[in-house]
């Protein structure tokens, strides 16, 4: 049986914790910052668990995580 590879792009975006879920970083904080309040911006920069439904598939790209 081949090797599993994982998928490159999942490898950049997501990380197991200890728990088993995956982490990730949150959107819209690249630019068009300026109308966005401080209370939100502050907020983004906060990492976020992904749902267990999105878990699944990614469970399946990172089969070595």
């Amino acid at each position: 049986m081949p090797k599993l590879k994982s998928h490159s792009g999942a490898k950049k975006r997501f990380r197991k914790t200890a728990s088993g879920k995956f982490k990730h970083e949150r959107a819209n904080q690249r630019h068009l910052m300026t109308p966005i309040s401080g209370k939100q911006t502050r907020f983004l920069r906060k990492p976020d668990v992904l749902n267990t439904k999105d878990s699944a598939t990614i469970r399946r790209f990172l089969p070595h995580a």
